[in-house]
């Protein structure tokens, strides 16, 4: 799917639970499902996706088998799950997603995800070893380091005083722009030259108590606005997964084994990459149409009022 690439594109990370019961099926078991709120037989799917102007397409995915599968390998071989398979995290995982997405050239400058991968900090070594741009959400309780000390985040968005705020908007959403005040703050100064971290704070311009942590790594001179953009792209990845489910049936696997359990994802994805490609094209079309629109002619009236510095009415 190169079409859907680009250089300043997003990875995103995120996780989802698929309703599934049975004791033979690969991977299911009692765990929480964060896109129900509760917890429910059924596996865990980590996913990684990718956002640019063109849309957004589920790039991979990975199964989060829970250690008490892992542990019981005769289990395991009867699911057909592969003989090297172990037990690895959330965050274990989406390194995985995101070294094969590097491995193939997928185009894409950033990454971001929630605070299940926010908070591994072996995850944030990862990227920043080969200098991947992050914006990943983390929670209070997360610690950061600032100044020589490791605060915690909680204390330190609690302090924060009311000006030197900035009014952006994180995107647009079903009724229009999404609009936050937000605050940029430098972290420790990473070993790269040229690049900086950082944590981002986003509050509610209604409610100035709701308050949501980032951390950050990118490039020295990347401004405000697009670690803002970043920021609010995250949940695109929330939709592909509902567009997934709702337009080509990802979550309605009638399935059992590990394989077929791939092949069912993998056929899904395909699907739902085909057609954002579809849609992609339409709207690559209408971005030609609007470079090629000439700018608008002032009249010959406006022009001599214009000339003789006369005011227009």
């Amino acid at each position: 799917m190169p079409q859907l690439g680009d250089p300043n594109g997003v990875r995103v990370l995120d996780d989802t639970g698929l309703l599934k019961n049975g004791r033979h099926s690969a991977g299911v078991a009692r765990q929480y499902r964060g896109t129900v709120g509760n917890v429910d037989h059924g596996p865990i799917g980590v996913f990684l996706s990718s956002a640019s102007p063109l849309g957004q397409v589920l790039r991979d995915r990975e199964r989060s088998v829970p250690q008490a599968w892992t542990d019981d390998r005769e289990c395991c071989r009867q699911a057909g799950m592969p003989e090297e398979r172990r037990f690895a995290t959330t965050p274990q995982l989406a390194q995985q997603l995101l070294a094969r997405a590097c491995a193939a050239g997928v185009l894409a400058k950033w990454v971001t995800g929630d605070s299940v991968y926010g908070h591994d900090r072996r995850l944030r070594l990862w990227l920043e070893a080969p200098r991947h741009a992050d914006v990943l959400a983390v929670s209070g309780q997360a610690y950061v380091w600032s100044h020589g000390r490791q605060p915690q985040v909680k204390p330190l968005v609690a302090t924060l005083p009311e000006d030197g705020w900035t009014r952006l908007s994180a995107g647009d959403g079903a009724k229009g722009p999404r609009w936050y005040h937000w605050r940029w703050l430098p972290l420790a100064a990473p070993l790269e030259l040229g690049w900086r971290r950082g944590w981002l704070v986003r509050r509610s311009i209604s409610i100035s108590t709701e308050l949501t942590a980032y951390v950050i790594l990118a490039p020295q001179d990347t401004p405000l606005e697009a670690v803002v953009r970043v920021a609010g792209i995250r949940w695109t990845v929330e939709s592909s997964v509902e567009a997934a489910k709702g337009e080509v049936g990802l979550d309605q696997s009638e399935v059992r084994s590990w394989t077929a359990w791939s092949r069912h994802l993998t056929l899904a994805m395909w699907a739902l990459a085909l057609l954002t490609m579809r849609r992609a094209g339409t709207i690559a079309v209408d971005m030609f149409k609007k470079s090629l629109q000439s700018p608008p002619q002032a009249s010959s009236l406006a022009a001599f009022k214009a000339s003789r510095g006369l005011a227009s009415r």
